[in-house]
Parts: C-alpha cells; structure tokens; sequence
C-alpha cells in the first residue's frame, strides 16, 4: 500500500486545500486539487508497469525511450470520481474508460447500508491492468462491490485501487475482501462517524464538486 501523505510532497497541498472549509467554497478549485492528485497517484502507479524499449527518432538522431506495455483500463465510480478520473487520463491518455453509477442505499445513522449500483460501462478487461478510482474510501464496500460487478467483463491481471481520502476501517475491507489489489491513497483518516463518512475527512465529494444533490 502506498500514502501520499507519508513522503512529504506538493500533494500534502493539494490535500489541505480538499480539506480546507475555507477553500471548499471554490467548486472549481476543489475539482483542480482532485484532478491534481489523481494525476500524482497515476505517475507513482506508473511506476509498476511493464515497459519495453523503443527507438524514438528526433531532429538530431534517435534515442531509445521506454513504453508503456500494460493494456490499462481506467474505472471511476460516478459523480464525485470524475475530476479525479481525469487527472488519471491526463497521464494515461490512452488508457480504456469504464464509468459505474453506485450509491449507497438509504439508511439511518447507524444501521448497516447497502450499495446500489444501476449504471455500467466498461471495455473487455480480460488480462488488461485495471485502476479503480474513487475519492473516498470509507467502509470500502463501493470499491469492492463495483469490483464485483466489473468481473462480468473479464477477469483484470492486475487491479489497482486509487483514492483520496481513506478511513483505516475501509483500507481494512478492501484488503481483507480484495487482497490482490495494490492500494494507492493521498491520506488516511482515523475513523468512521455513526453515518459513515470518514472523521476527519472533507465532507461529500461529489457535492462539493458538483452542488449539492436533493
């Protein structure tokens, strides 16, 4: 597992100012500092892939570069995932988009909740490396739900997880429920609240990227 938060970096910036209530005012500043950070965790996974050699020619000779070999497939749990999935896509501009639409189900403070999830796209994933992203990691039980549901399209050789914001509690799901998968997280937060949102963290995402939702 890797944490931003634990190699001091100017993600440790971009993170404040998620957090920041002063600057959560901003929608389109809290949409910059997601697509930021998913552009920082997109290089340091990078650093995983296979790459081959490859002559590269330029105005004085050529030079040999290296490649990207893996087959990437970039998955985003809609609406807060999306600034973040971008930032994602600057770097991997080549990379197959999957989109899913999951909520969670309506609960009280309290009480266990389910995931609803109604809307998915996705390319064949049969062998490819996927990097599934979502901003909050709170219970955990989004990312592994979706995960399941992507299993329809083919069996990934490789799953990354991606998000901003962590609680202890739903790293802890995610590694017990998908052990294979290698975790990538800005920060991780302590602690879950009676409605499960993660304490400290930075509120709903996709609201204070997007406006509130009814």
């Amino acid at each position: 597992m890797f944490v931003l938060s634990q190699h001091p970096s100017i993600a440790s910036h971009f993170l404040a100012g998620l957090r920041d209530t002063s600057l959560q005012r901003h929608p389109s500043l809290f949409r910059q500092n997601l697509l930021h950070l998913g552009q920082i965790l997109a290089y340091e996974i990078s650093k995983t892939f296979q790459y081959s050699p490859q002559e590269t020619p330029t105005p004085l000779g050529v030079k040999q570069t290296d490649q990207i070999q893996n087959q990437l497939v970039l998955a985003t749990i809609l609406r807060a995932g999306l600034p973040f999935h971008q930032g994602f896509l600057a770097y991997w501009e080549h990379a197959e988009n999957a989109f899913i639409g999951a909520y969670r189900g309506k609960h009280q403070a309290g009480e266990a909740f389910e995931i609803v999830q109604r809307y998915i796209t996705s390319p064949d994933l049969d062998g490819k490396t996927l990097v599934l992203t979502d901003p909050m990691l709170a219970t955990g039980k989004s990312i592994v739900t979706v995960y399941e549901a992507l299993l329809q399209y083919g069996k990934p050789a490789v799953l990354h997880v991606a998000a901003v914001i962590g609680s202890q509690a739903g790293v802890d799901y995610v590694r017990k429920h998908l052990p294979t998968a290698q975790l990538w997280i800005g920060d991780i937060d302590p602690e879950l609240n009676t409605s499960s949102y993660i304490v400290p963290g930075l509120g709903d995402a996709g609201d204070l990227a997007f406006g509130e939702k009814l």
